[in-house]
Parts: structure tokens; C-alpha cells; sequence
């Protein structure tokens, strides 16, 4: 992608156009998100924790592990980076200091959650959530904290799984009034609660699709006319290469070698050519001192 071309994450989504952004967890993840050309990417906690540290998405991860996450995409990518903050990691003054790294790094967008510390996965049970105030303040800290209003702050509510439908909507509702530039009421289960939630509101809103979680996977028609303008898809990359991984290395291990190997590999030349290989080969060819 040419970094001149790219719109920024507030100028897509004063479209009428769903913006698809893809789960990336990893640098490679990125190169090839970027090759196949998305207008947006999502860093997901879940990933990151994952491939970073080996752990489970439950708050082990810390500010200057995702941050550090940022920078890096950053340093490789010019796509708008949409980048989970889990809860600001701390109080107040720790979303003060999440929100200026993150924008710092390059994102384009930060999540926060109104979750208790430890935080878990949006798509399991077992979540609990502050008081509706304590996650206005932290919106509001986030709000000022910015140097520009195209960082834009993702407001995210837990509440439909442990405190119903109707409690996720106050709180989304507090959060617009509060300053968030995005919505996003993790898990609702059903479609009809996707279109109550995308008619409640005129602020863009984010639906979160994970294959096998609590909402269900529609097609991007569907979330145009219910009313989305984002959608993130944070599974679908690190639960195929989990998949395509689990089935190569089972592969060697029962046959010893790869010599007869069923799964489909990238081929290598291509996969040099994507990381960069092409050049390091021409910049070799440019200052050779041998000749």
C-alpha cells in the first residue's frame, strides 16, 4: 500500500461504507494483511497476547508490552492501526499515559473497556464491569488526553452478557455523551440485538465478529444495513494459522521429515519477497565493493 494513498481510519468511516479491518497479531500477520490491501487493521489483545507472551487474554499483558506492539506495526505498516487498550491499564492517570503512547506509536484509534481489572476476552463468561461512572471518567481522560481529534477514541461496554441488552445501551449512551468517537457493545447475541443497537445510535459503531464466539457472523451487507460502520474480525488470522500450523507440525512429527507434506505451504521465494528479501539483494547489488 502507498503510504500516500492511505485515508485515515475518521476519514473512511464518513462513508457509507462498512470498513473491514482484519485481526493482526504478529508482524507477519501484518505484511500480509497489508499485501492483500485492507484499509484498516485491528491489533487484538487475544493475538498479541498470544503470539507476544504465550498467555491468555485475562489482563497479564501490560501497557508497555501492547504499546511496544504499536510501535512495531507502526514502524511496518502505514495502514490506520485500530489498537486495543484493554482497560487504560490502570486509573485515570494510566489512561492519561496509554492514550499519549498509543497516538505517540501511530495508531489510529484506541479501545478501552469498561471491564474490572484483570480483564478477560469479550467472548467469554465470567466478566464483571466498573461503575458506569468510572468508565465516563476514563473516556473523558482519554478525550483530553489526545494532541488530535483523528485519534479517535472506541468505547467499549461488556455489560450484555452479565447485565443484559438494555444496561449496554445506558452505558454506550453515557460514553457518546461523554466524548467516545466510536461505540462498541461487545457480544450482543442475536440479530435482532445488532439492529436494536445499531438504531439506538448515530455515532459509528463497531461489531466485533469472532468465529465461534456469542454474536453471530453476518455478511458485510447485513452490517451495512444494521447500521455498522466497523467490523472487526480478530480470530479469523491466529485461528487459521493455529490451524495450519497444528496440522504442518503433526505432519513432521509423524513422518519425520516433509518430503510428502499434505498442507499447503507459501512458497518460499514469495514469503522472502514479503518480508523484504528482494531488498536486502538489491541494496546488496547497489554497494558491492567486490567488483
Amino acid at each position: 500500500m502507498n503510504p500516500t494513498t492511505v485515508r485515515s481510519l475518521a476519514e473512511q468511516l464518513q462513508g457509507k461504507e462498512l470498513v473491514v479491518a482484519p485481526g493482526i497479531f504478529d508482524m507477519i500477520s501484518v505484511k500480509l494483511a497489508d499485501s492483500i490491501g485492507f484499509d484498516a487493521l485491528y491489533m487484538t489483545g487475544y493475538g498479541v497476547t498470544a503470539s507476544y507472551l504465550g498467555l491468555p487474554d485475562a489482563g497479564i499483558a501490560t501497557y508497555t508490552d501492547m504499546v511496544g506492539r504499536v510501535t512495531q506495526i507502526k514502524t511496518i505498516s502505514p495502514t490506520p492501526l485500530i489498537a486495543d487498550g484493554d482497560t487504560g491499564y490502570g486509573g485515570l492517570l494510566n489512561v492519561q499515559h496509554t492514550v499519549r503512547g498509543y497516538e505517540a506509536a501511530g495508531a489510529a484509534a484506541i479501545q478501552l473497556e469498561d471491564q474490572e481489572f484483570p480483564k478477560k476476552c469479550g467472548h467469554v463468561l465470567g466478566r464483571r464491569v466498573v461503575p458506569l461512572e468510572d468508565m465516563v471518567a476514563k473516556i473523558k481522560v482519554a478525550v483530553e488526553s489526545r494532541d488530535s481529534s483523528d485519534f479517535l477514541i472506541i468505547a467499549r461496554t461488556d455489560a450484555r452478557t452479565g447485565h443484559g441488552l438494555d444496561e449496554a445501551l445506558r452505558r454506550a449512551e453515557a460514553f457518546a455523551k461523554a466524548g467516545a468517537d466510536i461505540l462498541f457493545i461487545e457480544s450482543p447475541e442475536s440479530v435482532e440485538e445488532m439492529r436494536k443497537i445499531g438504531a439506538s445510535f448515530d455515532l459509528p459503531l463497531l461489531a466485533n465478529l469472532v468465529e465461534g464466539g456469542r454474536t453471530p457472523i453476518v455478511g458485510k451487507a447485513t452490517l451495512e444495513e444494521l447500521g455498522y460502520s466497523l467490523a472487526i474480525f480478530p480470530a479469523a488470522g491466529f485461528l487459521a494459522a493455529g490451524e495450519a500450523l497444528r496440522r504442518v507440525y503433526g505432519e513432521l512429527k509423524a513422518a519425520g521429515s516433509t518430503d510428502n507434506l499434505k498442507t499447503p505451504l507459501y512458497s518460499f521465494k514469495d514469503f522472502s519477497g514479503l518480508m523484504g528479501l528482494d531488498e536486502v539483494a538489491a541494496f546488496d547489488a547497489a554497494h558491492d565493493q567486490t567488483g
